[in-house]
């Protein structure tokens, strides 16, 4: 399994790539899975649905299926990105979007437009950033819009 993390300011458009880096990449035939860490309050449950009255009864997990799809719905407290990847099923690559600091392998998603400099301005363990412009660090830089390019990247 390959671990990427996209990451950037607000309005960079980390989701844009990702969606877009998954599409290139299934289309090469590759299986791949996201993660997306959020720091808003997240609540997929609609009360008053039998779902969300085993939650509020004190279920820890509950399951909701159909012939579909699966959600699995568990309290948790503050998992890691390490807890999470090894609920995931096997897949060849793994893009996480959002979480900024760790040990994998992150792309910085930098437009000049949204007014910051880049996060690896200072943060060296950033290992490229997709851009619209020169960002004016040391990194590897990745034309943003060069989907197939940047998937060439990661899969080496």
């Amino acid at each position: 399994m390959i671990l990427w993390g996209i990451v950037g300011r607000k309005n960079a458009g980390k989701t844009t790539l990702t969606e877009r880096l998954v599409a290139e990449l299934t289309g090469r035939g590759l299986v791949v899975s996201t993660l997306k860490r959020t720091h808003h309050a997240l609540d997929l449950d609609v009360p008053g649905t039998d779902s969300h009255r085993h939650r509020e009864a004190g279920a820890r997990q509950v399951l909701l299926a159909s012939d579909a799809r699966v959600t699995l719905m568990e309290e948790v407290r503050q998992p890691t990105l390490t807890d999470l990847l090894g609920r995931l099923a096997p897949c060849d690559v793994v893009l996480a979007e959002g979480w900024k600091h760790g040990s994998h392998p992150r792309i910085e998603v930098w437009r000049e437009a949204c007014g910051a400099s880049p996060l690896a301005a200072d943060d060296p363990t950033i290992a490229a950033i997709a851009c619209d412009t020169d960002p004016g660090t040391e990194h590897p830089r990745l034309d943003v819009d060069d989907i197939a390019g940047i998937a060439d990247w990661i899969s080496r």
